[in-house]
């Protein structure tokens, strides 16, 4: 009797026993965070299980005072320990912080730190490199004006990383400059430095993605870029060689006007891969301009999306009228990512957006004084609020909302 009972005390728990298809079929009826650490935390089985089938739990909406939302929970949460208030950036599962001694990332999840070299750290190509340049010489002043490197803004108090991408575990590359203009920076995780080429134009860069093993840009222009990278013979560190375009952009002239109607498109540009393809999402905001003579703002209306793949093979932008009944775009000025929704519930064939401005290169403000984010339908060609209980204040820290992408790692 009582070699039976020890036994049972040694005998797998049911719970830790459940099988590895049933404990697929918990987790893709557990779409939110909170709900899949709780799965985890049941014992090590039930963690291995879910590192081991990689179910994606939806995103969570990111604000930079150190809340969070489940997409289909509308109570704010705060990861226990420590807020995480203050971020600068989102770079998938990471919150980018940035300070004079140096950047950091930090993985809220597993709690896992990066190091990156602080933005006056910057490693020159040439190494002799002067804000003197080439450029200006034997011309006029406004002539070099029309020609900016990185050396014209390397100093400047505004400097700020406006896209951050963690392409591999030797590799960062960073758009990092003022306002809507930036260059691309280079640098292994823990460095004491970036690299830059220093005489390079300044670029009105719109986004970045990593896409099937190649570095990619797009410019406001709609130029898709491929950003070649190579080694530091001397140090081993990684640095742009050569930017080179794939695709011209097409974008219609009526983009630069003002119509009789005093308004006017705003443009936004994004990259994110979905089902092995390379997408641009352009966001049109129309805007009202003022009457003449009246103190008031330009302001912000209607949004309109186009979705367009790109096609290498014949260097050019396709039109795209679906992303599929199971695909969704979350789309963000930071973080972008394609994800299959169906076994959530959620309506494929959309994009998830946020008005995630820069503060420093708003072109317009807003009528209300609330922010959210919203969805688009590519099938209705409609817009509707993503969830009226979920908003923040428009301020100028607020503009940093974000899609962060938790792993199950």
């Amino acid at each position: 009797m009582e070699e039976e009972k020890k036994s049972q005390l040694l005998s797998p728990s049911p719970w830790s026993a459940l099988p590895l298809d049933l404990a697929s079929l918990v987790l893709s009826l557990l779409p939110m965070y909170a709900d899949r650490a709780c799965f985890a935390a049941v014992c090590p089985q039930w963690r291995a299980a879910a590192r081991q089938l990689q179910i994606p739990p939806l995103p969570l909406l990111a604000l930079p005072d150190g809340t969070f939302y489940s997409l289909m929970y509308d109570k704010p949460f705060r990861f226990p320990g420590c807020g995480f208030a203050g971020y600068e950036n989102v770079c998938g599962s990471w919150l980018v912080f940035s300070r004079d001694d140096g950047c950091f990332m930090v993985n809220p999840f597993s709690r896992a730190t990066v190091t990156l070299p602080a933005l006056s750290s910057v490693r020159l190509r040439p190494p002799n490199a002067s804000a003197k340049s080439k450029w200006a010489e034997g011309g006029s002043v406004e002539s070099a004006n029309l020609y900016i490197t990185w050396m014209r803004i390397n100093k400047a108090d505004n400097l700020r990383i406006s896209k951050l991408i963690l392409c591999s575990p030797n590799l960062v590359a960073a758009l990092v400059g003022i306002g809507p203009f930036s260059q691309i920076l280079m640098c292994q995780p823990g460095a004491l430095s970036w690299s830059v080429r220093a005489y390079d134009r300044i670029e009105d860069f719109q986004d970045m993605s990593f896409f099937q093993g190649k570095l990619y840009a797009i410019a406001k222009d709609e130029n898709l870029l491929v950003v070649n990278i190579s080694q530091d013979h001397s140090t081993g560190d990684p640095q742009v060689c050569r930017i080179g375009r794939v695709i011209e952009g097409d974008c219609p002239p009526w983009y630069y006007g003002v119509f009789e109607d005093n308004s006017q498109a705003s443009k936004k540009l994004y990259l994110v891969e979905s089902g092995g393809m390379l997408l641009m999402v352009r966001r049109t905001i129309w805007c009202q301009f003022p009457e003449p003579g009246t103190d008031v703002e330009i302001m912000g209306g209607q949004n309109e999306f186009e979705v367009f793949e790109a096609d290498f093979e014949h260097s050019r932008w396709v039109k795209v009228l679906t992303l599929g009944d199971d695909q969704v775009l979350f789309l963000g000025r930071r973080c972008s990512r394609s994800m299959s929704v169906s076994q959530y519930g959620l309506p494929g064939d959309c994009i998830f957006f946020l008005d995630d401005d820069e503060d420093n290169c708003l072109e317009y403000a807003y009528d209300e004084e609330n922010s959210s984010f919203g969805v688009y339908s590519m099938r209705f060609r409609s817009i509707h609020s993503g969830d009226p209980n979920i908003s923040w204040k428009r301020c100028a820290e607020m503009y940093l909302a974000a899609w962060l992408f938790p792993e199950d790692r």
